[in-house]
């Protein structure tokens, strides 16, 4: 790491959180490239499908609080 790098990590770290987690966003979404113009239009179809299935009686929505006890369970936590 250069200096310049750890002089900019030491002046970020001073950051308060809210401004060190936008930071982080900002510096992580570089590494994505650019967004991809049909993602927004894909994920509105896909909810809507979902939507109309749940309507349906096709798929039963499972509880927020199951899936979270699941999840916990399968990682051995409690």
């Amino acid at each position: 790491m250069s200096n310049d790098t750890k002089k900019l990590l030491e002046e970020a770290l001073r950051l308060p959180v809210s401004e060190r987690l936008r930071l982080a966003e900002r510096l992580l979404a570089t590494f994505d490239g650019d967004p991809d113009p049909d993602a927004a239009e894909a994920w509105e179809k896909e909810i809507a499908r979902r939507s109309r299935d749940i309507e349906a009686g096709l798929v039963e929505p499972i509880p927020w609080s199951e899936v979270k006890g699941a999840a916990r369970k399968a990682r051995g936590a409690s």
